[in-house]
């Protein structure tokens, strides 16, 4: 059994998500049935990140096993010929068994996208988060740097979440403003379930004066989810990837190119 570790694209409108589930489209369903018809053989994938309905991904990491005797390029052009047109490989490459794609990742790093514009666009439907109302990025970026550090982030996980630790490292936090995008861009070394919407959820409420700078800080000190924001719209959150140790020899991170 050879090892291969691929990285994918995706537009995660109109799927239930990453993870295949009864009968709901998902991404790796999709994903599976095309390497499964490259193999000739059944084939299960394994990814960095689990992502959400309507969640997208500049450069979600799998690994899969198959006995197949296939090149690199004819995983890639027969899966992608077989994927539909909201989700393609971007690269595969054979790696050794002890790769991993989720436990084998160092880091990982999310994009939040928000259309900032009094208009909806029809464009950018299913892309990003309309907000209309003005948005204050400087003061939400200030807020974020109270969640900078190793923490318990149980206020920003979703009820549901199974984790069976709530502590995670945000290694670097931003939000910044691009015209009518703001972006919340984070790294960390795991996230919990809707951690990042949460996360830009409580920055919303400050970006639109309804809460003070300090408060992002004292909703992760009050490790209690129901004194915290709404969770914020799916369709704006891209899992740009992981990154791993340079002795996998895998292509470097995804870059986050939208907006």
């Amino acid at each position: 059994m050879q090892r291969w570790a691929a990285g994918v694209e995706y537009l995660g409108t109109g799927y239930g998500g990453w993870q295949a589930q009864p009968g709901v489209p998902s991404i790796q369903e999709a994903l599976e049935t095309a390497l499964s018809a490259v193999a000739d053989q059944p084939v299960k994938t394994f990814a960095a990140g689990r992502t959400d309905a309507g969640v997208h991904a500049f450069g979600q990491v799998v690994h899969f096993d198959s006995s197949a005797a296939r090149r690199p390029y004819a995983w890639l052009l027969g899966a992608n010929t077989a994927l539909p047109a909201a989700v393609s490989l971007r690269w595969v490459q054979a790696v050794t068994q002890p790769f991993d794609a989720r436990r084998s990742a160092r880091w990982r790093r999310y994009r939040y996208v928000i259309h900032n514009q009094r208009a909806r666009s029809a464009l950018l439907a299913g892309r990003a988060a309309w907000i209309a109302r003005d948005l204050d990025a400087a003061a939400m970026h200030a807020a974020a740097q109270a969640l900078l550090g190793e923490h318990d982030f149980s206020a920003y996980r979703a009820a549901g979440c199974q984790s069976r630790s709530v502590h995670r490292n945000v290694q670097e936090i931003a939000v910044w403003r691009r015209a009518d995008f703001v972006v919340l861009d984070i790294r960390a070394n795991a996230f919990l379930h809707h951690m990042v919407r949460n996360i830009a959820g409580v920055l919303l409420e400050i970006g639109h004066g309804r809460r003070g700078a300090d408060w992002a800080g004292a909703v992760l000190a009050g490790r209690d989810r129901r004194q915290a924001g709404m969770t914020a719209p799916p369709e704006g959150l891209y899992f740009v990837g992981p990154e791993y140790p340079e002795a996998f020899g895998l292509p470097g991170p995804a870059t986050a190119w939208f907006p």
